[in-house]
């Protein structure tokens, strides 16, 4: 795996694990997350209280796919959360990346699609 590859698996592994401070200091201050079917988050102190509220505990993460190309990647996989309700429930999700350069990369845009698995 190259090294952008383990540091998005750290990241996304920093997720499951609700690591709210390795999240935040692996993006750029100009940060842009774009949640389709929700909202888009602009620049990092609006990302650390989006990353709050949805980051409450720890939770299940099977990652499937890593790629990486030049300053783009993503990742794939399912999560195991709870929904609204406090019921379980399975996510699979998509993170589209694109990074700050090619040497200890920060993400400077994400790009995320979640569907309820049924």
């Amino acid at each position: 795996m190259t090294e952008k590859g383990k540091f998005l698996k750290k990241f996304n592994e920093a997720f499951a694990k609700a690591d709210t401070q390795f999240i935040a200091e692996s993006v750029t201050q100009d940060i842009q997350w774009t949640m389709f079917g929700g909202k888009t988050v602009h620049g990092l102190e609006e990302f650390k209280k989006e990353i709050e509220s949805m980051v409450q505990s720890e939770c299940g993460m099977e990652l499937d796919k890593i790629i990486t190309h030049g300053n783009t990647a993503a990742v794939n996989g399912i999560i195991k959360a709870q929904d609204k309700n406090g019921n379980p429930a399975d996510y699979a999700f998509c993170d589209v990346y694109t990074l700050s350069g090619f040497k200890n990369p920060k993400i400077k845009e994400m790009k995320s699609y979640v569907i309820k698995i049924k």
